[in-house]
Formats: structure tokens, sequence, C-alpha cells
């Protein structure tokens, strides 16, 4: 029998394998056939009269490219380069500038900037859109073109034109190119409070959150109040590996997510196999619009057991899972074939993961007037049938009067990351109420 491999897919990401038997349609009918024939037209007039000449690779890699592009935002041909470029990045390993970006209407948006990175280094945003590289103009470009082009040698200098929402000028940015080891979780104790930082899933992330956790209360023992997780600019990654983090905060046997194919019977779910590996400590996860894929799954799927209270904005919306298909030894055919829903049964497709509390990165003064891009706004995304209130999906929520602190008075307080403050506030208030309880009880 024949099988394929399914992952869930950011824009340059991937997620976990699953062998799944394949089902084949033939396409039947006489207008097929005939549509058909006018594909092998267009495709002999253009290969024998076309201004300049033409490979038949070139051609037929063009016709594959332009009918996945009419499906959805995330659907591909993977050419024997682009395989070992997603074969690399999962790795965690690689040599370029550190950026998730996607395509929109031929040009090449950054979705986010991977932390530690030459390209946050150098002050690239999410929401950028990158029109030129070495004063090149990259537009028409295949996605997977423009990521060749900006990746290349550790040491070597790029420069790049950016156009950034709310700026009146372009913006030209000079990198010079390193070897990007994504380590995927950092982690630091703050007030008694762990912090994990996890900036992508890959094949790391796992075992480094576990690390992170055991190390964290080696580290404060039992004064340890609980947990900030923060899941802020990440683009997703692995599906594996976001299941495996998520097991680590919860009890054996909870659902952490499922997916759900075209077919009705097509259905997988995932549960938690391993205890809760911090004993029931209260959980905080950041969130913001570049959280997407993975990071939505954690999130929604700690949410929904109530193991996690999740604050920051509301996340991507990146709720579809791509299965790579193998075409040959060296090519490939990467395809949505399903969306994935968190334990609840919401699908995150487009409306993303909404807070428990709104916070708005006041620390930020870019965010301010900054256009959030999110799956919503990409072409040819796939739509959220349940989602009714379609505000949701359009409109970000209003300031709220308590946040009208400016960045000026926060930076006077010494308060570097609104959100991440926030965060540790709450933390402290919870914990500090359970002591109250606690003691009153005893009492």
């Amino acid at each position: 029998m024949k099988h394929r491999i399914l992952y869930a897919f950011l824009p340059l990401g991937i997620a976990a394998l699953i062998p799944t038997q394949t089902s084949v349609q033939a396409a039947d009918g006489p207008d097929t056939y005939r549509q058909l024939d006018q594909l092998m037209d267009v495709f002999e007039r253009v290969r024998s009269e076309y201004v300049e000449e033409v490979t038949d690779e070139q051609l037929l890699e063009g016709a594959i490219n332009g009918m996945l592009a009419s499906l959805d935002p995330h659907s591909s041909f993977l050419a024997a380069r682009d395989v070992e470029n997603m074969r690399t990045q999962t790795d965690g390993e690689y040599g370029g500038l550190g950026l998730s970006v996607t395509m929109e209407d031929g040009v090449v948006k950054v979705i986010a900037p991977t932390d530690d990175t030459p390209a946050s280094k150098a002050g690239i945003k999410a929401g950028d859109y990158i029109t030129h590289i070495d004063d090149e103009l990259i537009y028409g470009l295949s996605l997977n073109e423009a990521v060749e082009q900006m990746r290349g040698p550790p040491g070597t200098p790029i420069s790049l034109t950016v156009i950034r929402p709310g700026e009146t000028k372009p913006l030209e940015i000079s990198i010079t190119r390193a070897v990007i080891e994504l380590k995927p979780v950092r982690w630091e104790v703050t007030d008694n409070v762990g912090v994990i930082r996890i900036s992508t899933f890959n094949k790391q992330t796992g075992p480094a959150t576990r690390e992170a956790i055991d190390a964290i209360e080696k580290k404060v023992g039992k004064p340890l109040l609980g947990y900030v997780i923060d899941l802020r600019s990440n683009p997703g990654g692995l599906l594996d590996q976001a299941i495996e983090v998520t097991d680590a905060f919860m009890d054996n046997g909870g659902e952490i997510v499922s997916q759900r194919g075209r077919a009705k019977g097509d259905v997988l779910r995932y549960f938690a196999r391993t205890e809760d590996q911090t004993h029931g400590k209260p959980i905080i996860i950041l969130v913001d619009e570049g959280s997407a894929s993975a990071s939505e799954i954690v999130a929604g799927a700690l949410q929904d057991h109530r193991r996690a209270l999740v604050i920051g904005a509301r996340s991507f919306g990146k709720g579809s899972v791509q299965t790579l298909i193998p075409l040959s030894t060296d090519t490939a055919l990467r395809l949505t074939t399903a969306r994935y829903y968190t334990p609840s049964g919401r699908s995150v497709q487009e409306a993303g993961i909404e807070p428990d509390i709104v916070v708005p990165q006041l620390t930020d003064a870019s965010r301010r007037d900054r256009r959030i891009v999110r799956e919503s706004d990409l072409r040819q995304a796939l739509r959220n049938s349940n989602v009714e209130d379609q505000s949701i999906v359009e409109d970000d929520a209003k300031a709220n009067p308590r946040f009208e602190i400016t960045t000026e008075e926060l930076e006077e307080k010494g308060i570097e990351d609104y959100q991440l403050h926030y965060a540790l506030d709450i933390l402290g208030r919870l914990t500090g109420k359970a002591e109250v309880q606690t003691a009153s009880a005893g009492n």
C-alpha cells in the first residue's frame, strides 16, 4: 500500500509525520479531459513560440505552482532545493537571516523574525514587506526562490529593501548572514517564576522544554510560584513537538489536538501520555499575532483544559495541516489535507486563539500604528465557517482605558516588556490569593 507523510506547516515550518493511506480520485467527465487538452495546447504553444527559449521543466513546475497557489497559501511544489531547505530548518541549523515569511500577492511578507538572529537584531519586524534583495526586485519570484536568495554562506552581507506599514519611505536594512542555530527554548527565573521562552518547534523543542522545567525547579525549589510560557512570535513547526510540549504541562489522558480531513471519518486525535511535569503549578501563556500553528495547538489545548491562562493578543490563526507527498527521490508535493481542532472542538483557522485577557505590548511603540497581518489576511486562506462574528477575524479589540500608559512612562518605571510584566504580576497575585485561602482554611 502506497503511503504519504503528513505535516502541519507554516510557510517555512513543518510538523510531525504520520503515515496514512493514499486515496486517488481519477478525473472523469468530458469537461475535465477537454481542459487537460487545453493545458497541453498552451504548453506546446509556449514551448514553441515564446519570445525566449524555456525548458519543459520550467514550464511544468510553473504550471504546478500556479495550480497549488490557487488553493491556499500553504500548498506548494517542493523541488530538490526546497526539500533540502526544509530538512535543514527542521534539524535546527542553517545559514541565513532567521526569518519566517509568507507570500501575499507576489510580495514576501514577514510573519516573524526568530529571536537572537541577524534579522531580529537588524530590526526586521512582523508585517514588513521585503521588496528587493541586494537592490534587485523580487516581486514575482516564488516564496521558495525568495527564501533561497536570502539564505547563503555565513558571514556574507545582504541588503533588504523593506516596506513597513506606517513608514512613509522604504527602509534599507543591511544584514550579515550567520549560522542560524535554532535553539528553540530559553529559560530564566524572575521573582520565583519560571519563564520559558519557546521560539520555534523543531526536533529539539520537546526535550528542551522538559529540561527547562527540571532546571527551573532545581534552581528555585519549593518557593516556585509557577510558569510563564512565552510563545510570542513563534511561527510554529513540528506537530509532534507541540504535542510533547503540551504533554509536559498536562496529566495523562487529556486530549491535546485533533485533525479532521475531507472525509467524515478522517479524524486523528492526540492525547497526553505522561503526568504533569510541573505538578499543577499555575501557568500563564503569552501569545501575539505572530504565534501560529504549533504555538496555537499548545495555547489552545492548555486553555481548553483550564490548565493555563492565555494573555496577550489574538494569535495568527493558522489551523490547517499539510501532507508532504513524495513525487520522486528529491521532489515532493506539500498539500493542505486537514484542519486541526482544540480539545473543545474549536478550529483556530482564521479566528486564532483569543486570549483570556487581552494585553497589548505597550513597550513596543511601533505596534501602536502598525497594521497587523494574520492568516485571515492571506490570499486564498481557508475560511472558517464557524466564525459567525467576522469582526473577531477582521478587527482587533479596541484599546482599553487601563492600557493608556505611554511607552515613555513604562521606560521610566524600568519595564522593558509590558506583556511579560503583566503576566508576572498576575501570577504573583494569583499565588498570593491561594496562600491566603490556604491559611484561612487551616485556621
